[in-house]
């Protein structure tokens, strides 16, 4: 008899692991069932999952740090065994704010575009009319990706900008209806925005932080204690799933999975092309290649980095003006479990880190890394701006901040 695990999820293409470990059988092999349940908002995927109605979900990062930390609403601890994949999302523009920023026909170097957008936003300033942007939630990557480039470039978040909260399948409603000039959403809502016309890609998240933790697989910390051996295969079958995923010759297959209703319920070609690391940019022009615009295998993409969760600690305590303390980066560090993922691979061929915490955007290179297991290198995981995250020094880091 296979053991039930409940999973929430929104409609995004990052939700393809627990997905395809249901559609694919790896979860069956591991002697469990999915239950996927699709919801609209991470508020719901949040309820849902801390009222015992999902046993884990498809969430981002930071909101998993922020609920355990009760930032919001009374904490309450989760666990993260699990990445599902780095960065995937993008930044669009209203098109005539676009061509003002960013280059036609290619994504935009971050410094140039944020260079040229601080003018625009000086304008709106001084005529009492504030560019806004809209961000999947309070207590998500997108939030913190927008905010770390904007303020990088001067131009200060909430005050020389507005930023606003929409779900991410009414994103390009908002920016098509002009609610918002523009959004930093993952796909296919920054496609479906543009093949309306509504909005132009010009920045990928990729290029503000190379390798940044997105989403995650999330669980209240008891469901994780008392079901550790279901997690632990759970963690195989999402394992496997990713190795899936980034098959080439699977791509189709995959898009039109998810492209079902009780998934997605898109278009499986805009969906395809997610899969595949191209991008529309601008209705008319022609699909432009950006390698590991989605990163869901290779490079340890899946294990849960405890200094990933710190650097998220970080700019929650930045934005929301907190005491940065040891203590507090230490619990959202222990939110992210690598010793979970560990004790679920290990013995298999998957390579494991030897490390748990590493200095966040110190690579520019392929560097070797030592292992537990196997045999593993790292690639370019650099912030554009050239910081460096040392989560040794949260509060120096913090301090040295625009």
């Amino acid at each position: 008899m296979s053991e039930e695990f409940s999973i929430g999820f929104l409609p995004l293409v990052d939700a393809a692991l627990p997905i395809l470990a249901h559609e694919e059988g790896f979860a069956r092999a591991e002697g469990l069932s999915l239950r996927l349940v699709k919801d609209v908002s991470w508020a719901t995927v949040q309820d849902r999952l801390l009222y015992g109605q999902t046993d884990a979900a498809h969430m981002v990062a930071p909101l998993a740090i922020a609920t355990t930390l009760g930032r919001g609403r009374p904490a309450q601890p989760l666990s993260v065994p699990f990445v599902l994949g780095l960065n995937g999302n993008a930044i669009t523009l209203r098109s005539d704010l676009a061509a003002r920023v960013s280059p036609q026909g290619q994504l935009g170097d971050p410094a140039l575009v944020g260079a040229a957008l601080r003018a625009v936003v000086e304008e709106r300033v001084a005529a009492g009319k504030l560019l806004r942007f809209g961000v999947v939630h309070r207590y998500s990557s997108h939030n913190y990706m927008l905010r770390y480039w904007l303020s990088a470039c001067g131009i200060r978040p909430d005050k020389d900008v507005e930023i606003a909260t929409v779900p991410p399948p009414f994103c390009a409603d908002a920016l098509e209806a002009g609610e918002v000039d523009g959004i930093c959403v993952g796909e296919p809502w920054n496609s479906v925005a543009v093949e309306r016309g509504a909005g132009t890609i010009v920045l990928a998240t990729a290029q503000i932080w190379r390798r940044g933790v997105e989403k995650v697989l999330a669980m209240r910390e008891p469901v994780l204690e008392e079901r550790r051996a279901e997690v632990e295969a759970l963690v195989r079958a999402l394992r496997r799933a990713a190795q899936h995923f980034v098959d080439p010759a699977a791509l189709g297959e995959h898009a039109r999975i998810l492209a079902r209703p009780e998934y997605l319920g898109g278009n499986a070609e805009l969906i395809e092309r997610a899969l595949a690391d191209r991008l529309l940019l601008h209705r008319g022009d022609k699909l432009i290649h950006f390698p590991d615009f989605m990163f869901q295998y290779r490079e340890a993409a899946n294990f849960p980095w405890v200094s990933q969760a710190q650097w998220l600690y970080s700019q929650m305590a930045r934005w929301e003006g907190m005491a940065v303390t040891q203590e507090d980066a230490a619990r959202a560090g222990r939110v992210f479990r690598p010793d979970v993922y560990r004790a679920a691979l290990l013995g298999t061929d998957e390579p494991l880190p030897g490390a748990s915490s590493k200095v966040e955007g110190s690579l520019n290179q392929i560097t070797a890394v030592s292992t537990q297991q196997g045999n593993m290198i790292l690639e370019d995981n650099r912030f554009f701006d050239g910081r460096i995250f040392d989560p040794l020094d949260v509060t120096g880091y913090v301090a040295d901040l625009p």
